[in-house]
């Protein structure tokens, strides 16, 4: 069974839009646990916003379940994840160049940077992730580095129009998940995922979380947080 993580960022670009004190995504986060999710994703840009600095801290008081910062791994971004101490931080893309055509880090690339950045996450007891295109070369190079997980970015497969390019992208994530799980390697996979499309990809063997954002905030726009988070997770569960 998957665990099902709740991305809240898009709840913090409409309190963006608005220019108001809401909605406040660490609300969203409390409903969100309320409705069943397994944890909250938090992504944290080098400008810091949509979500800031204090709705980390605010988020690392209020979590109950399990807290993942997704940041790119600059000096700046990771002592800022330091200080807060989530449960798990997922390094992805930031804005200098060290990503692939998919969206996700260039682990082979830059892997001496990437793995003293892991190293010193890792020092501090935090489970660190990284954010990958479901290529086992940069699988291979994630375990390298002395990552805990990887995340597979899934929007190839969520653009895929032809059912064919989509059943052989689902394929590939399978046998990718299964290498990384075989080296060591914790599987998740987000972005571009949801409600018409999450079922098959969580029911993978070896995808161990989902990471859902957009799909979630949508639908809580009609019913609730709480009640949206509820729907996804009787599909990832």
């Amino acid at each position: 069974m998957a665990r099902l993580g709740v991305n809240i960022e898009k709840v913090a670009e409409l309190r963006g839009i608005g220019g108001q004190a809401g909605p406040d995504p660490v609300s969203a986060a409390v409903f969100a646990e309320v409705g069943g999710s397994d944890g909250i994703v938090c992504p944290l840009k080098e400008e810091l916003r949509p979500l800031t600095e204090r709705d980390a801290q605010l988020l690392k008081e209020m979590v109950k379940t399990h807290l993942n910062l997704q940041i790119p791994p600059t000096e700046q971004m990771v002592t800022l994840a330091l200080s807060i101490t989530p449960d798990m931080v997922t390094l992805v893309p930031g804005k200098k160049p060290g990503s692939t055509p998919g969206g996700g880090l260039d682990v082979l690339g830059h892997g001496d940077k990437i793995a003293r950045v892991v190293q010193d996450i890792r020092a501090q007891d935090i489970v660190v992730s990284l954010l990958l295109e479901p290529i086992i070369q940069q699988v291979k190079a994630a375990a390298k580095v002395g990552a805990d997980y990887v995340e597979f970015h899934m929007g190839q497969y969520a653009a895929a129009e032809d059912l064919n390019e989509r059943t052989d992208y689902m394929e590939n994530v399978a046998s990718v998940a299964l290498a990384a799980s075989k080296i060591g390697l914790g599987v998740a996979v987000g972005h571009g995922l949801t409600y018409q499309n999450v079922v098959e990809i969580a029911a993978m063997e070896k995808i161990e979380e989902v990471n859902i954002g957009h799909a979630i905030v949508s639908r809580a726009l009609w019913m609730g947080m709480e009640a949206a988070v509820r729907d996804m997770v009787a599909l990832v569960h």
